[in-house]
């Protein structure tokens, strides 16, 4: 079993270092393109939330860490004859998104969220679930979505809070090894973000989404089967390292199996 996953970037926002991240996720979820709707029930569960905030219409909508595509299509199911274009960052998941039968107001878009190719006020609503976690500076993403936002528009975004995997780093803190899991940015900083960025309405909501799971290794394939293992590339477990961690989640077990705790934040965010 490999080493606890991370999922969301601890990279300073305006360094040097950013590039490489991209690079990083980029390949880390390009590896995931194939087996990841296999694994990702939970992300599809908590996308099921963005459907409540979304418009009546929209004529030109935008993905944004679209993955293999499955809310692009229901989107463009949804909003019928509306110009949707999904981004992502891994060639290899917008590849898995073209083998889905064609419809013509699709458009994929290999892109960084915060470098987007896209002209000023294009777009009626944006639409991501569970990628800007991945952006390190997130006012600056939040900006490039406001760019290409159209007066009136909106944005409707999920992310993620602290104490998401709480039991991720749990089991697997050491006193010689990080738990691997990362630091995600509370409500508060996204409000601030946001309206530093220039959106006009800000609405943030959390919920605390718990999924579970058979086992360790069913667990944290739930976490490295969608491509979030970018971090802990210089920590080594050992055999006694991974039996330690299976002793202490199964004392976190419930009628249910192994709990994995999500907090989900819900933008809404209004131009």
């Amino acid at each position: 079993m490999n080493a606890p996953l991370s999922l969301a970037p601890s990279a300073p926002a305006n360094t040097s270092n950013d590039t490489d991240w991209s690079q990083r996720v980029a390949h880390a979820f390009s590896r995931a393109a194939p087996h990841y709707r296999r694994h990702a029930r939970a992300q599809a569960a908590m996308a099921e939330a963005l459907w409540s905030y979304l418009p009546a219409s929209a004529d030109h909508i935008l993905d944004i860490g679209c993955g293999p595509g499955d809310l692009a299509y229901a989107l463009a199911a949804h909003y019928a004859g509306a110009r949707l274009t999904g981004v992502d960052l891994s060639y290899a998941m917008l590849h898995e998104a073209r083998k889905q039968p064609h419809q013509q107001q699709l458009t994929w878009l290999c892109a960084d969220a915060a470098r987007l190719p896209l002209a000023d006020a294009s777009q009626a609503l944006i639409v991501s679930n569970l990628a800007i976690q991945w952006c390190p500076d997130l006012q600056a993403t939040l900006e490039e979505l406001r760019r290409v936002i159209r007066p009136g528009g909106r944005a409707v975004i999920n992310t993620l809070a602290p104490g998401t995997l709480s039991e991720i780093e749990q089991v697997w803190r050491q006193p010689h090894a990080p738990a691997g899991v990362l630091s995600f940015r509370d409500a508060a900083c996204h409000r601030l973000a946001a309206h530093a960025a220039g959106w006009s309405g800000i609405t943030v909501d959390q919920a605390c989404e718990r999924f579970h799971y058979p086992d360790l290794r069913a667990v944290m394939d739930s976490i490295k089967g969608v491509g979030a293992q970018v971090s802990g590339r210089d920590v080594r477990r050992t055999r006694g390292d991974i039996e330690r961690a299976r002793r202490r989640y199964e004392t976190l077990r419930d009628h249910r199996g192994l709990p994995v705790t999500y907090q989900r934040l819900t933008l809404v965010l209004d131009a």
